[in-house]
């Protein structure tokens, strides 16, 4: 059952909704009296302006008041460039691109080349989070390898990829310069840190008393984990796929290097044919067809990959059927 704390949360949850869809609501009607009139720097000074009053009518507090205005400044750097780009589109041209069959090939590899990477992050990324949330000797060498990732450059993943698995490396019988292969190897080795560190999270927030009493009760190792451990730690892994995901489908640097163009099969023409990764096309529709063009392509893909993010997250929200207990 839930506790009065949390009832007088949800209650209040509930009594400020009106609140923020009216904020939003003001949100998207100043900016776009804005950006008709040609300043948008009227609406950065609206956001930090309206975030204010707003946290000071939710809670009077000098300190609330400070940090939702410090945090309005951010989510200027973030959210101002992101409504100007979709306010800025020429519908015909985005139109014209979402009925291009280069772009629908581009689409589909830029959705399940990262799906191919997330799964392989996830298959060989959640023994070793169980592993690290236990603990062993030799762990900080480990989680060192493991988030080197974030830290090296994209071009650099890409060439360290070629080293390891490219002529002369390991698996030889495997080519990965320029095939399906060396695309999805560039992709989980930027993105699988996320599905590690996720999943690691997870496991490490159970109790251990839990695992404990299923041992207790004659359950091996492998019946706790697929009876205790792996369905209470199942959120993380889906948060560590999802993020592995979103990574891989933003990636360039290391798939340029590695897979520039790749050749595929396309289901929806029932043959293989070659492409390159979304990012890797919308660089190239820059340098040949300018910013609208490539905007365009940007937006599609932008639109695809948004629609995949919100359905996942929404089938694994507490409040939905779909949701993890």
């Amino acid at each position: 059952m839930a506790t009065e704390t949390e009832r007088r949360f949800e209650i209040d949850a509930v009594g400020r909704t009106p609140l923020v869809v009216a904020f939003v609501a003001v949100q998207a009607l100043a900016f776009a009296a804005a950006y008709s009139v040609g300043q948008p720097t009227w609406y950065a000074y609206f956001i930090v302006g309206s975030t204010a009053v707003t946290a000071y009518a939710l809670d009077g507090t000098s300190f609330t008041v400070a940090t939702a205005t410090a945090g309005s400044l951010l989510m200027i750097a973030l959210g101002l460039p992101l409504f100007m780009f979709v306010a800025r589109q020429t519908p015909a041209l985005v139109i014209e691109k979402a009925l291009d069959p280069d772009v629908h090939r581009v689409l589909y590899l830029g959705v399940y080349g990262p799906l191919l990477a997330a799964v392989l992050s996830l298959l060989f990324g959640v023994p070793l989070a169980h592993l690290l949330a236990k603990g062993f000797p030799g762990q900080p060498l480990v989680e060192s390898l493991v988030d080197l990732p974030l830290v090296v450059p994209h071009s650099v993943a890409g060439i360290i990829i070629l080293f390891g698995f490219g002529k002369s490396g390991a698996f030889p019988q495997f080519s990965v310069l320029g095939t399906m292969v060396g695309m999805v190897l560039a992709m989980a080795f930027v993105s699988a840190p996320y599905a590690v560190n996720a999943s690691r999270e997870a496991f490490e927030a159970i109790d251990d008393r839990l695992e404990y009493a299923s041992r207790i009760h004659g359950a091996n190792k492998w019946d706790t984990f697929r009876r205790v451990t792996g369905p209470l730690a199942v959120r993380g892994m889906i948060t560590g796929g999802v993020l592995a995901w979103a990574r891989a489908v933003s990636e360039f640097g290391a798939v340029a290097v590695v897979a520039y163009s790749v050749e595929f099969f396309y289901p929806f023409a029932g043959e293989k044919v070659t492409a390159q990764h979304a990012p890797v096309f919308v660089y190239n529709t820059y340098l040949q067809g300018g910013l609208e063009e490539s905007g365009a392509v940007a937006f599609l893909l932008l639109a695809v990959s948004a629609a995949i993010f919100l359905l996942v997250r929404y089938l694994t929200d507490d409040g939905t059927a779909g949701g993890m207990p």
